[in-house]
């Protein structure tokens, strides 16, 4: 981090406007951090169907993307400094393309891993972002990460994230992979509307004067989420799922 970024963020002022950003972004976290997974309505549905049923698994598939804070805290992170409709599609797109794959794939053929220490790279990815959007990497070892790689590559990883949640279910075989299809589309359809709203309030706020100043504190703070997920979910692996 520059030397003009770290006296920002020593500052008294600065600091107080700190703390509030992330007061914020672990209030909004706090209230669906136990709704991001399937809730006993859900569960019952899910373990109980049997056959296609594609419009019910839409609306799961986009349900648990609108609800799913860490998928969230990582868009927000990529499309932060993105002004170009572009470079916004090429990045959504490579990250949809690396969630869905792994989201299919890691269902289908049964491919496990423990979900606390996916979710716990889930956390990291939201914590690469901010420090990627602080400069960090350049700053402190002089060479950066292709930005458009480690989205494709964390999106791999989300993918998984969102297997483990269906893993923990009993799916009918007898119309799994259209469900499972049908899913991916919710999750699309979530994604895109969760982006819209987040993109509109994005450039409402790139019309202040302090949207680069206070950007910085955003991310600063984006990142301390980014850790207080990693440590949840390292507490979960240590006390369940070791």
């Amino acid at each position: 981090m520059h030397s003009a970024t770290l006296s920002l963020l020593l500052r008294p002022r600065v600091r107080r406007v700190a703390l509030l950003l992330l007061a914020l972004v672990l209030a909004c976290m706090s209230a669906t951090l136990w709704a991001h997974g399937v809730n006993e309505n859900d569960r019952a549905f899910i373990e109980g169907a049997s056959g296609v049923n594609i419009i019910p698994y839409i609306y799961l598939g986009a349900k648990h993307m609108v609800t799913g804070y860490d998928h969230l805290l990582f868009l927000a992170g990529v499309v932060f400094f993105l002004y170009r409709l572009k470079d916004i599609g090429a990045y959504v797109t490579l990250f949809a393309i690396g969630h869905s794959t792994t989201l299919l794939l890691g269902v289908i053929f049964d491919m496990r891993a423990n979900p606390f220490i996916i979710d716990a790279i889930i956390g990291l990815s939201v914590v690469y972002k901010a420090i990627d959007n602080l400069d960090g990497f350049r700053t402190w070892f002089g060479v950066s990460p292709n930005p458009k790689a480690a989205v494709l590559i964390f999106g791999f990883f989300h993918g998984f994230g969102l297997a483990t949640k269906l893993q923990e279910l009993t799916l009918a075989k007898d119309g799994m992979i259209p469900n499972l299809i049908s899913f991916n589309i919710g999750v699309e359809m979530g994604q895109f509307m969760a982006l819209t709203v987040i993109l509109l309030l994005m450039n409402l706020w790139r019309m202040s004067d302090s949207f680069r100043r206070s950007g910085i504190l955003a991310n600063a703070a984006l990142m301390t989420a980014g850790f207080v997920l990693i440590g949840y979910q390292l507490a979960g692996y240590f006390t369940q799922g070791a």
